[in-house]
């Protein structure tokens, strides 16, 4: 599995967020937003619906009656219960969880970067876990820098 951390300095969750979803989309995947406070996921809602005029990303909150059916969830845990096999901590919070997915995007800000070394260090070694660590450049490009 793997877990790319994606380190917030430029650009804001609500730029990045909805470019991986349409990689997620475009790949034929399913993906699991996850923000653990109901304002946060309220905010992704909101997002997704119009981050760009052109664009649409097909999705739900947690808690519907159509939730197997959503290509992208949004949820309070970890729970896929779309079947996504992709997980976006969209909070800045580590979830041991995310392990059970085939993918995981970690994404945090300056006021979280202790806790994502934290969970950085704790992945080393674990078998089956390959991390990646993305940051941004001066232009506001990723680049892998571990």
């Amino acid at each position: 599995m793997q877990v790319d951390f994606y380190h917030l300095t430029l650009r804001p969750l609500d730029r990045v967020l909805p470019q991986i979803a349409e990689k997620v989309l475009a790949s034929g995947g399913r993906l699991l937003v996850v923000a653990g406070e109901a304002e946060a996921r309220a905010r992704l809602d909101q997002l997704l619906w119009s981050y760009a005029p052109e664009s649409f990303l097909p999705h739900g909150q947690a808690g519907g009656a159509a939730d197997a059916l959503q290509p992208v969830l949004i949820a309070g845990d970890a729970a896929a219960a779309n079947g996504a096999r992709n997980v976006a901590l969209a909070d800045g919070v580590w979830r041991e969880e995310a392990l059970g997915f085939d993918r995981a995007f970690h994404f945090f800000g300056e006021e979280r970067v202790v806790e994502a070394r934290a969970a950085w260090k704790a992945l080393a070694g674990r078998e089956g876990v390959e991390r990646r660590y993305w940051k941004q450049n001066d232009a506001g490009r990723w680049e892998q820098a571990a």
